[in-house]
């Protein structure tokens, strides 16, 4: 495990509720080994900045990525609901897929700006509040209703999980719901379900993980069958695709690099309601 080094996540202000998921500080402290940060596609764009750079814009993955943290550094950010990307990045996130840009090659003199303020920030906590007025102040346009209520149906744990069941819910034809769901949050409603699908065993396993456990294959098995796949090779191959390993060897891993360091209840807790 490594000592020392922390990612903690917050839900956002009240006012950015219905637009933002979640906002987090990661640490490696000056003393610590350099940290390989290893995520898997959220469906999520995010605002981050990395303390002594560049405020930058992240567009929603579709694969998984890793990065290496050196001593010292500290990321702050916030990561937004699905349906609030084009609302809140004022581009079409469909442009951002996969891809990082400075906050200043998008919004110009208004991303500059952000990262002057940034730099004085004396804190964190209070960088994080930086990022939360900027967000708000750019809430030009409300977050397509329809595509939010879908979101929130494939969310949680027991979900409208099937795509053609979520259109007749929704009284939209499987097309006109894939392209709003395209123009809003950059990618079509049945990969973010993949997505979140796979979110929701990670979620489930958060505090085993916390506390040093691993499940074994029995409940590898449960944890499949709770999540909505159709069996325990499903998950297999799906965390093959989107976290690069398979889930035993994936969750051992988190174990040993997140463990009781790492906190994405914020992010996570949606995911769980039923």
């Amino acid at each position: 495990m490594v000592e020392g080094a922390t990612y903690r996540e917050l839900v956002p202000a009240p006012r950015l509720a219905e637009h933002v998921w979640s906002v987090f500080v990661h640490r490696v402290p000056s003393d610590a080994a350099p940290y390989v940060h290893r995520t898997v596609p959220n469906g999520s764009a995010q605002l981050v900045w990395r303390v002594g750079e560049p405020p930058r814009l992240a567009g929603p993955r579709t694969r998984p990525s890793a990065e290496a943290l050196a001593p010292g550094t500290v990321v702050v950010g916030a990561r937004l609901r699905p349906a609030a990307a084009l609302a809140l990045l004022g581009t079409a996130p469909g442009e951002l897929v996969d891809a990082e840009v400075d906050a200043g090659v998008l919004w110009g003199r208004a991303g500059e700006r952000l990262g002057e303020r940034l730099a004085l920030a004396g804190s964190p906590a209070a960088a994080l509040a930086v990022l939360q007025d900027e967000l708000a102040a750019r809430l030009s346009r409300p977050a397509d209703p329809l595509v939010a209520e879908a979101v929130r149906r494939l969310a949680p744990a027991g979900g409208a999980l099937d795509v053609g069941a979520l259109t007749r819910a929704l009284a939209i034809s499987e097309r006109q719901l894939r392209r709003r769901f395209h123009a809003a949050a950059g990618m079509g409603p049945k990969t973010l379900q993949r997505l979140l699908r796979f979110q929701r065993v990670l979620a489930a396993v958060h505090g085993p993980l916390a506390r040093g456990e691993v499940p074994a294959d029995d409940g590898l098995a449960r944890l499949a069958a709770d999540a909505g796949y159709a069996d325990q090779a499903h998950l297999t191959r799906e965390s093959v695709r989107l976290a690069g390993l398979p889930i035993g060897a994936y969750l051992r891993l988190m174990r040993e690099q997140c463990g009781p360091h790492h906190d994405h209840r914020a992010s996570f807790a949606p995911l769980l309601a039923r």
